[in-house]
Parts: C-alpha cells; structure tokens; sequence
C-alpha cells in the first residue's frame, strides 16, 4: 500500500511538472495537493527533454520541406507555443522590474504587474531574434548535428538551471504567489534528482556529439542564468518565479548561440 501511495505521489508530481511548464492538459486531480508543487521540481529536466524533443521532430520536418529562416521562425514560434509562452513572460516581466530605477519593493510591485514595458518588449524581442538567428544558421544542413543537440539539451539544461536557482538562492517574490508555492516545496531531493538528470543528459550529449560541445553549452547558459540571478539578488534581494522564468530563457538563448558558433563558425 505505501509503495502504491508513493507511486502515486510521484505521478502526480510529473504530471504537476507537466501541466505546469507547458500547455499538455493535466487531470485537475494533479493540482490538489500543494505538495506536489516543490517536489515537481525534479521532474523539471524531463518535461525539458519533452520539449526538446517534440522542437526535434518539428525540425526533422520543417527541415525537409522548407528553407532554414522559416523552419527557424516555425521553430520558434513552436517553442513558445509548448510552454505557453510561460518564460517568456517571466523574462518580460523580470526585465521590466529588474531594470527600472525603482526601488526593490517597486521593482518587485513592476515584476507582479500583468503589463509589458519597454524593458520587456526589448528583453523579449532580442530573445526571439537570437534564438531564429541560431537555429537558422543550424537548420543549415552543414550544421544539422548542431541543431538536434541544441535542441535537446538546451530545453532540459534550461529547467535544470531553474531547479539549481530555486533551491541555491533566497526567495523574494510574494509569499502567497505561484513561485512561493513551489519554492516552498523544493529541496535537497527534488535537486538531486534534477541534477541527475541534467548530468545524465550533458554526458550523452557530449558521448553523442564526440565533442565538448555540449559542456560549451551548458558553462555558456550558466553564466547567463547566474548573471540574471545575481542581478535580482542585488536588485530585489532574493529571485521570484518571474526569475527562474528569465534564467531558463537565458540559459536556452546562451546554449544555442554557443552551439552555433561551434558548428556553424
């Protein structure tokens, strides 16, 4: 009986993890245990894995039917249509608040706020054109080996670094909101478990790729992810869900040009 209930809880903390990061429909049983939240931390990589393997197939085949900017614009449009546009809006929301000359509590008032400033339009637009530029240069057939490592190593790598924020730095978003919920719940588990996956996935990468790549990759999205955490932690004292949202987007923009640059340059 208790393993059966352990299973159970388990399920359910994927199935959080799932509903949560992208537009898959859940049972609405999924979400009645606020447990569930933190401890779907762990299940962060695999939903990435998820992601990125759905851009994979969507390139197979854009690939063979058109040119490579507009299989990179499907592309992209694809990727946010996964998430539901979800970190993207953190991004949007984060750079607007981190970037104002307010003070934190203002800052924090601008991140909860459901408009998009100018920070935000410029913050998200950049993000966009980076990432159609990437993948335009990996949908060239040269590059192709490229494209399907990005591709699936920077969505699950993009989730792991959320996971290793949540838990390694201090919380400053409000204590009632949606990050709080699932921060609360996080620890040492969920990161070791996350960690393991993101391990696992970066030495395929690199046993598949018969190069270094993929750990190019990941120091190049870490140093990204880092760099928007240290900021909210200067400027806000602590990370929010509109944070983590930034640093996986970050995270997935530095890992793709870095893959380009090294198959493409």
């Amino acid at each position: 009986m208790g393993d059966a209930r352990q299973r159970g809880r388990t399920f359910r903390e994927g199935l959080v993890a799932l509903g949560f990061l992208t537009v898959v429909p859940v049972p609405e049983g999924a979400w009645r245990d606020p447990g569930s939240f933190g401890r779907s931390f762990a299940w962060f990589p695999l939903v990435g894995l998820g992601v990125g393997a759905a851009l994979a197939l969507a390139a197979l085949a854009l690939g063979t039917v058109l040119p490579p900017l507009p299989a990179a614009a499907l592309l992209v449009a694809l990727w946010a249509a996964l998430t539901g546009g979800l970190h993207l809006d953190g991004l949007m929301d984060a750079a607007d608040g981190l970037l104002c000359a307010k003070s934190p509590a203002d800052r924090l008032a601008v991140m909860q706020d459901s408009g998009v400033g100018a920070f935000g339009v410029l913050a998200g637009g950049c993000v966009l054109l980076v990432k159609f530029a990437a993948l335009g240069v990996l949908l060239d057939p040269g590059a192709r080996d490229g494209l399907f490592l990005a591709l699936f190593l920077a969505p699950l790598l993009g989730r792991w670094a959320m996971v290793l924020l949540a838990v390694g730095f201090p919380y400053a978003g409000r204590a009632g909101g949606l990050g709080g919920t699932f921060t609360r719940g996080a620890g040492r588990r969920e990161l070791a478990l996350a960690s393991a996956t993101g391990g696992l996935a970066l030495l395929a990468g690199c046993l598949l790729a018969g190069n270094p790549s993929p750990v190019l990759a990941t120091l190049s999205g870490g140093v990204a992810a880092a760099g928007v955490a240290l900021l909210a932690l200067r400027r806000v004292g602590g990370l929010t869900g509109d944070v983590y949202g930034a640093a996986g987007e970050l995270f997935e923009v530095a890992a793709l040009v870095a893959l380009c640059g090294w198959y493409a340059g």
